[in-house]
């Protein structure tokens, strides 16, 4: 028997993918930045055992059994054997495979990269594969191939057919910004109306805005983008970053028909966001939004304390949830809000209860191997603990 167990960070794109030139291999219109979060925040973890015992191959996902027969899950299983030494007994054994995210599943928050990443990492693990493997994981979830590195990550769209060089690189590792900090403010966890995967594909199909976003526009906001990232150039880094998100959602409403990921609560944030950034002349705090209503802030520390604050007055707490199941991650400044913030900027609360939970956390590291058999998400037997 061999058992092996991973974690691995989701990413949140700061230059989006969007759009796919081939749907099966899953390759990319354009390149796509993004950061890797905390494992010790945010993170999928993924137990596979290969054992001689086992009679099938089994998979199981948030204490659910799925079908072992999706076609991204056999391609990335598929890839990995291919590059593995057939003499190795493992090669021979049924595995059983048992991943469960700490975030919500399918509600906008990166739970399909972080989830291939980790089913990725932890396969090579098992089948004693050295090298790149951001190619095979990208065949389980376009954005996947991002959360095999750490740090600040770049996928490149490639210009083979057969996808061979459209892999993952890393831009800056994780302790390379170490001043910046991401706030998720999560407005709905439920499951998505438009999966990501058909509203691209809608998208190809559909929006004219898209070709002139992939052959115009990426390719010199990427190199901007690297460049923000490197020389640690916030300013620069902010306006792109939501430009960027500006973008992709009005190419989702250029799809026909078309995908609306953004709520009320989402443009609210947005405006708030354009608000805090105007009375404090220059940008200091960047939002984007992926396919879902959820934002995504990034800000440098200096910046948390005051603009927490600014979010709980517009965003109130309800008063009937407990601070730790509210505040999640690092441990939030908790500052009175300035009268003078509240009057400048005419800050007037929204209901209680607009925001589900608030995430803080930062910039972390890729795909780790957890070595204590505790951590196992399965019993010897290959079937989970619980």
């Amino acid at each position: 028997m061999k058992i092996v167990t991973c974690v691995a960070p989701v990413n949140i794109a700061v230059i989006k993918y969007w759009g796919k030139r081939d749907e099966n291999l899953i390759l990319p219109i354009n390149d796509s930045i993004s950061a890797s979060l905390s494992t010790d925040i945010m993170c999928a973890k993924t137990t596979i055992m290969a054992s001689p015992l086992l009679k099938e191959n089994k998979f199981w996902l948030n204490g659910r059994e799925q079908t072992f027969d999706s076609p991204r899950l056999s391609n990335c299983i598929k890839a990995i054997r291919a590059r593995c030494d057939e003499t190795l007994p493992q090669f021979n054994w049924k595995i059983s495979i048992c991943s469960e995210n700490n975030f919500p599943t399918a509600a906008g928050l990166a739970s399909s990269a972080a989830g291939y990443a980790c089913l990725v990492h932890a396969l090579a693990q098992l089948y004693e594969i050295k090298g790149e493997i951001s190619d095979i994981a990208r065949q389980g979830s376009g954005s996947a191939c991002r959360s095999i590195y750490g740090g600040w990550v770049q996928w490149h769209k490639g210009d083979l057919p057969t996808g061979a060089d459209s892999i993952a690189t890393q831009i800056a590792p994780a302790d390379h910004w170490p001043e910046m900090r991401i706030i998720v403010l999560v407005v709905n966890d439920c499951r998505k109306k438009y999966s990501s995967t058909s509203g691209m594909k809608t998208t190809t199909e559909t929006s004219t805005l898209v070709k002139f976003r992939a052959e115009s526009v990426v390719n010199q906001r990427a190199k901007a983008m690297k460049k923000a990232i490197e020389d640690k150039d916030y300013e620069s880094f902010a306006e792109i970053t939501m430009k960027d998100s500006n973008q992709m959602h009005a190419i989702c409403l250029d799809t026909f028909p078309p995908c609306v990921y953004m709520n009320d609560t989402s443009h609210a944030i947005a405006n708030l966001v354009h608000s805090y950034n105007e009375y404090k002349k220059g940008q200091k705090v960047a939002y984007t939004f992926d396919a879902g209503p959820n934002a995504c802030i990034y800000l440098l520390q200096s910046e948390v304390e005051q603009f927490i604050s600014v979010v709980n007055h517009v965003f109130p707490k309800p008063a009937d949830i407990d601070a730790v199941e509210y505040y999640r991650g690092l441990t939030l400044p908790n500052k009175q809000l300035d009268k003078k913030i509240v009057d400048d900027l005419n800050l007037t609360p929204h209901d209680t209860g607009v925001l589900k939970y608030i995430i803080y956390t930062k910039v972390g590291g890729g795909p780790q191997v957890l070595g204590d058999p505790s951590e196992h998400l399965l019993q010897d037997n290959g079937l989970p603990k619980q």
